[in-house]
């Protein structure tokens, strides 16, 4: 009796262990991807190297199933990384995504460019008038900034004593018969016309009028600065006030850095303002400003008018539309195209039958929602223009996009959940 117990005690135990063995046989994950592929029987007996979730392409699994986001495991074959930077994607899956495509063309991009810009002040036709010598302002006749003056126009009057003593040592000269005191009437009336006196104020002392001396409007324009006042007493070279004219003004327009490289001197423009509906002001660029604005990244040009009529007044907020020389053609490709990398623009070439390749391009101009590619692309290729993130997820397993792959990193076991007639396990 004892015999038979022990007996079936071990019998027992065999079958107990034959049951363990079994199950962790059935349990057991298939090799690494690392060291042994498996093939996939519906793909052609092509070789898998892994399976992965398109949203999380970085995360490697090493059999099929759902992933930990619930997400369908998707095989990425051996000869998926066969050629450098190219990617393939099923046909079906592009166009249920709908990744859409657009041929790169080679055109001229519209030359016309719209900027802001501002009329300011032609600081050619300002003129400043000062004291020649220390004087009093004994008369006003510009009594505000902005007066409008005509040439010739009394501005002001001063009183300058030293004025007193050489117009009265010029006088005493006059009737003079030697060369030597001719000579000195001479240096007397340079002496006047340093001290800033014309000859109608030369003219007009010798009349009686006295050592008041009346300050005319060197030009027609506007008074734009007003520094001293009825009663004051100035100093030699003190400023009084300056006049500016208003036969031209300047346009500052502020161009952007991709438009600066296509204006020069000599490029024609229109000018349109708010304040004059259905007029427009045509020149040209003078020059471009040699600095760049610290807040806003553009550049200034300068554009002379011509303002006959004075309609045109500085601080005027204006439109200015440059119309750069056509340049050749080159590759463009929609602005959707491009995919923005911090360092440089890359765009998705579509090479069919689910191949794409991502390709570094240099852009140039954009107008138009189109972009200039001066280098990368030659025309007549087929550009992605929609549905770039899953040809973006799937070009970083291979490297297109210059991304870190870790391709070192183990497999991670897939989902509990098993694909459709697949058992627990993963074996057939």
């Amino acid at each position: 009796m004892k015999r038979a117990l022990i007996l079936f005690a071990a019998a027992l135990l065999a079958v107990m262990l034959l049951l363990i063995g079994y199950l962790g046989g059935r349990h057991r994950s298939p090799p690494s991807p690392t060291s042994t592929a498996t093939f996939a029987p519906e793909a052609g007996g092509k070789k898998v190297l892994y399976w992965y979730d398109t949203m999380v392409p970085q995360q490697h699994f090493d059999k099929p199933g759902l992933s930990p986001m619930g997400m369908q495991l998707v095989p990425k074959y051996a000869d998926q990384g066969a050629a450098k930077d190219v990617v393939r994607i099923d046909p079906a899956t592009v166009q249920n995504l709908g990744v859409r495509t657009a041929p790169v063309e080679r055109r001229v991009l519209a030359s016309a460019i719209r900027v802001p810009g501002t009329i300011t002040w032609d600081l050619r036709q300002a003129t400043t008038v000062s004291a020649r010598t220390d004087a009093v302002v004994s008369k006003l006749d510009v009594r505000a900034p902005y007066t409008v003056v005509k040439a010739g126009e009394p501005l002001a009057e001063l009183l300058a004593p030293q004025w007193s003593s050489a117009l009265a040592e010029y006088a005493a000269l006059q009737h003079v018969q030697s060369a030597d005191a001719k000579d000195l009437r001479a240096a007397s009336r340079e002496r006047l016309q340093v001290l800033g006196l014309t000859p109608a104020d030369i003219q007009s002392s010798r009349h009686g009028a006295g050592v008041a001396i009346t300050l005319h409007a060197p030009q027609a324009g506007v008074v734009t600065t007003l520094d001293v006042r009825e009663g004051q007493r100035v100093n030699a070279g003190q400023t009084l006030m300056t006049v500016n004219g208003l036969s031209t003004v300047w346009i500052e327009a502020a161009l952007p850095q991709a438009a600066v490289g296509t204006v020069r001197s000599g490029t024609p423009v229109v000018v349109t303002v708010d304040a004059l509906p259905g007029r427009s002001f045509h020149g040209t660029v003078e020059t471009l400003l040699p600095d760049v604005d610290a807040m806003t990244r553009t550049q200034r040009a300068r554009i002379v008018l011509d303002n006959p009529d004075g309609a045109l007044s500085p601080g005027m907020f204006a439109t200015v539309q440059l119309s750069p020389a056509p340049g050749e053609a080159v590759p463009v490709v929609p602005d959707d195209a491009l995919i923005a990398t911090g360092s440089q623009a890359r765009v998705i070439v579509a090479e069919g039958d689910g191949h794409f390749r991502a390709v570094s391009v240099r852009i140039g101009r954009a107008a138009g929602g189109n972009t200039e590619i001066l280098d990368g692309l030659t025309g007549g290729e087929k550009v992605v223009v929609s549905g770039q993130f899953l040809i973006d997820s799937e070009a970083s397993l291979s490297g297109a996009l210059e991304r870190l792959n870790d391709t070192t990193a183990k497999p991670a076991p897939a989902a509990s959940a098993p694909m459709p007639g697949m058992p627990m396990g993963g074996k057939p």
